[in-house]
């Protein structure tokens, strides 16, 4: 019995597609292709999220894995995105299906008119038949602009498209119950997305040309499934990995999606890093907002406006530990919030259908 999916992202790691001296592994890519092509046949929407620009620029410059330095990264990236899309271009062409290289910067989704320009693009792409192959921009992307990796890229573009599911491909089987080369270590076929301490045991390295480990692939992977999107890691080294996955043939994790959420709350949900205000709530009023009823965030139990914000902005909304509890686009302005902040019978900062819980 196969997977039901309709429409899903790809992401595939450094690791999976270069070798051991940072050249591309061309037979692997030239296998992946076959897969897609194979998936798309079968009337479903592929997009590709593709790591190994940087890693390519580094096999064909033959430079030290050393150099890390910014202009460094942007050099090789970009002349390594050259070979990379080229090479995904001249596969693909053997099926007589094209590509479309997208490359993207953090800034892209912080902006909800730049975030609905580059949705429509790659819906747009997606109609025609093409396979949108999405990469950071290294080119321009600095130190404090960059993705944590990949894999936070990959999220965000599988829940702006609305995906069924995200199949991320690594070099390992997916998550594990202890260290992966341990004896006795198995792999959890299932993770629910509110599960916890999976940082307990999950090892913290990561791929020679890569930047990211299982932990942030844990971490994002959770916070996609809480949006209704299913993410499945499995190893891309494995032959017919995604067609077997999609069969249900492969060992690997899935993340277990919960209740689609809508299109604006998975904006909201990867905004973080565009939230300009900051509000503290005492923990009765963390507690309703929690609870998993539909409701609004209310100035009654607002202790506190740390920051300041404008009607229409991202703000953070925390504990009275500070941590964390959601993101909300404000219906009024930090200083409405604070005139009204304890007050009863007011009108809400953020409405239930703008706020997104990240617990």
């Amino acid at each position: 019995m196969k997977l039901g999916y309709k429409k899903i992202v790809v992401k595939v790691g450094s690791n999976v597609i270069t070798q051991a001296d940072g050249t591309l592994d061309e037979f692997r890519i030239q296998h992946l292709v076959t897969q897609l092509a194979e998936i798309k046949r079968q009337d479903i929407e592929v997009t590709l999220v593709s790591s190994g620009a940087v890693a390519s620029g580094k096999g064909l410059m033959r430079m030290s894995d050393k150099v890390e330095t910014v202009k460094a990264r942007q050099m090789l990236a970009a002349v390594g995105q050259v070979k990379l899309i080229n090479t995904y271009s001249e596969y693909l062409e053997d099926h007589s299906m094209m590509c479309a290289q997208v490359l993207v910067t953090k800034e892209d989704f912080r902006d909800r008119i730049h975030y609905l320009n580059m949705k429509n693009c790659m819906q747009t792409l997606l109609h025609n038949d093409i396979i949108p192959v999405v990469n950071e921009n290294d080119v321009v992307s600095v130190t404090e602009l960059m993705f944590t990796d990949n894999d936070e890229l990959a999220g965000l573009i599988a829940s702006m498209l609305n995906a069924d599911a995200l199949i991320i491909l690594s070099n390992v089987n997916g998550i594990y119950n202890g260290d992966p080369k341990a004896e006795g270590s198995k792999v959890i076929e299932q993770i629910s997305s509110s599960a916890a301490n999976l940082a307990s045991f999950i090892q913290t390295g990561k791929s020679q040309f890569g930047r990211g480990g299982m932990i942030t692939k844990s971490t994002m992977a959770q916070k996609v499934a809480r949006l209704g999107i299913a993410v499945h890691i499995a190893n891309g080294k494995i032959d017919n990995v995604l067609t077997s996955l999609l069969n249900k043939e492969v060992k690997h994790t899935l993340f277990i999606p919960e209740k689609i959420k809508s299109g604006k709350k998975k904006w909201i949900a990867h905004s973080e890093t565009a939230a300009t205000g900051i509000v503290r709530l005492n923990d009765g009023a963390r507690s309703v907002l929690t609870s998993g009823k539909a409701t609004s965030l209310l100035p009654v139990g607002i202790i506190e406006v740390k920051t300041d914000f404008l009607k229409g902005d991202i703000i953070k909304i925390i504990g009275e530990d500070h941590q964390t509890i959601g993101l909300g686009i404000a219906q009024y302005g930090s200083d409405k919030a604070r005139e009204r902040m304890g007050l009863k019978n007011q009108k809400a900062l953020v409405h239930y259908d703008y706020f997104y819980s990240a617990i």
